[in-house]
């Protein structure tokens, strides 16, 4: 019998690929199935994005890259990003990544072992504390709370902190929550952390330019007190609606990005060299549908909030951020995820269950409203027959 090393047997993963994969094999019997489940935008990457990748094609871009991408990315990305933080970004600080998640994988592979501990958002995406396990770091989840409007408490991360303590994980605007830490808070924080300069942060801002109510996102990187030691997580799949291009970059402090680089050419080689040529026509063409893509998510956010509060037994406050709502169903009697999976087998509606973003999760649902407003509209109507034939003793 083979016998692998422990750390698979700790490794989790995402649900809502799974549930996702239950959505379309029920669509595919014939069933009539409203996907608010997923985390990807419903609308197609620009048209001038596509036609830059066919470009570089015929162009003969075909073969392998420098491991941490071409330079005239690295340097939009560079510009781009000191252009919305404020912050001096060098390209050479700069790593083109194959999806948001593998510098996720490489900062906690980076400062995860057996001893360290690792703080992490919970509610928060499920693939922070599957790696934190893998590495056999211990995995301490900072509560986000919904009095506090999804956002972390300064006070309640710093409290967590131990001599053992090698990363904080930090994300605003926040999956699956759509919480956005307000600037106040977030300088506590900073001001925290500043006296413990032994800790690296991994600031994932992924849906930094997903921010309503007239909020600005604040970035990180934008605190010289810390800038030496934050791992910036962003790229173009929620921004340019480019899920499946697995396109993503992240800026490194100097002593880490060659650890990195050895880490790219041990693993993933490059980024395909087509996508990063579509992505340096993301960065500095026209952002025009970017901004009708955000317009759009906000209406749909007040479309959600206000048909979840009409449910029977649920409260939603508004998202301040990203394209999820994270409304509360304690009143339900139900669980969040045997809810989560009834919606999807009897009224097929694909919702995630709040416990796969974490143990505080408990007691809400996630609902992405990248999907249609009709579909949306629709879908709520079921959620709500629903409740109301099921209703359980709160």
């Amino acid at each position: 019998m083979l016998r692998t090393i422990a750390g698979f047997d700790r490794i989790g993963e995402e649900n809502a690929f799974a549930v996702l994969a239950r959505a379309t094999a029920l669509a595919r019997e014939g069933r009539d199935i409203i996907n608010l489940g997923i985390g990807q935008p419903d609308f197609s990457t620009p048209e001038h994005i596509v036609e830059a990748a066919v470009k570089a094609l015929r162009d003969g871009h075909h073969g392998y890259t420098p491991a941490t991408g071409i330079l005239p990315l690295r340097e939009a990305v560079a510009a781009d990003v000191e252009k919305r933080t404020g912050a001096p970004v060098s390209p050479d600080n700069v790593v083109i990544v194959p999806g948001g998640k593998v510098t996720m994988f490489a900062a906690i592979l980076m400062f995860g072992e057996p001893g360290a501990d690792i703080l992490y958002p919970d509610p928060g995406f499920p693939i922070y504390r599957s790696m934190i396990e893998f590495t056999g770091a211990r995995p301490v989840p900072i509560p986000i709370r919904e009095e506090n409007g999804f956002a972390f408490s300064a006070e309640e991360t710093l409290a967590l902190l131990t001599p053992e303590t090698r990363l904080v994980i930090l994300n605003s605007p926040a999956n699956p929550t759509g919480g956005v830490t307000p600037k106040a808070e977030i300088d506590k924080l900073v001001a925290g952390l500043a006296d413990r300069p032994d800790i690296a942060i991994l600031a994932d801002e992924i849906y930094g330019q997903m921010v309503y109510d007239g909020l600005e996102h604040v970035s990180l990187l934008s605190y010289p007190q810390v800038r030496d030691r934050v791992i910036l997580l962003d790229g173009w799949s929620k921004t340019y609606a480019m899920t499946g291009w697995r396109m993503g970059y992240s800026v490194w402090p100097a002593g880490l990005v060659d650890k990195v680089r050895k880490l790219a050419v041990n693993c993933w080689s490059c980024v395909n060299a087509p996508s990063q040529w579509a992505g340096l026509a993301a960065l500095t063409g026209p952002q025009d549908a970017v901004a009708a893509m955000v317009a759009e998510f906000d209406r749909r956010r007040h479309v959600v909030v206000e048909a979840a509060n009409r449910l029977p037994g649920v409260s939603c406050i508004v998202p301040k951020g990203a394209f999820y709502a994270f409304p509360n169903i304690l009143e339900t009697g139900w669980k969040a995820k045997p809810l989560a999976s009834a919606l999807l087998e009897q009224a097929n509606v694909a919702t995630i269950g709040g416990p796969d973003f974490g143990v505080y999760g408990e007691g809400y649902i996630r609902i992405s409203y990248a999907n249609s407003t009709d579909n949306i509209l629709r879908a709520m109507e079921r959620i709500g027959a629903f409740l109301a034939e099921n209703r359980k003793a709160a």
